[in-house]
C-alpha cells in the first residue's frame, strides 16, 4: 500500500515567507559555530572556560595535550568569537566572549548530562 504524500500546492504568498526571509540570521556563521565546537578538545576547553578564566599552560595540564596543541585550539575559537583573552604581565588568560556563548554551552551540557 503506497501513502501518498501531502503536498503544498502553489499558492500567493501572505508576506510571512518575505518578513521570515529578511529576519534569517547568518546561517553560515551558525554552522561555522558548531563546526568549530564538534571536536572534542575545543569543547572541553570551552567547558572548562564556563567554569572560568584559565591561561594557556592550565588548560593544557588541565586536558593532558601540549601547549602548542592548546594556542591552536584557542585561537580557532577566538577567531570564530567564542573566547576572547587579556593579557596580564607575561600571561594570557581566556574567557568565553560573551553570555550568548555561555547560555550555548549551558544548554548544550546540560543537554549531555540529562539522559
Amino acid at each position: 500500500m503506497s501513502e501518498e504524500l501531502e503536498v503544498c500546492r502553489p499558492h500567493a504568498l501572505d508576506g510571512k515567507v518575505h518578513d521570515v526571509k529578511k529576519l534569517m540570521p547568518d546561517m553560515g556563521y551558525v554552522v561555522s559555530i558548531f563546526k568549530i565546537m564538534a571536536d572534542e578538545t575545543r569543547a572541553s576547553i570551552l567547558w572548562l572556560l564556563s567554569q572560568g578564566e584559565w591561561c594557556v599552560h592550565d588548560l593544557a595540564v588541565a586536558l593532558d595535550v601540549t601547549v602548542s596543541n592548546t594556542s591552536h585550539h584557542l585561537r580557532l575559537l577566538r577567531t570564530s568569537r567564542l573566547v576572547k583573552n587579556r593579557k596580564e604581565g607575561q600571561r594570557v588568560y581566556y574567557s568565553l566572549d560573551d553570555d550568548h556563548v555561555i547560555r550555548l554551552l549551558d544548554e548544550a551540557f546540560k543537554h549531555a548530562q540529562h539522559r
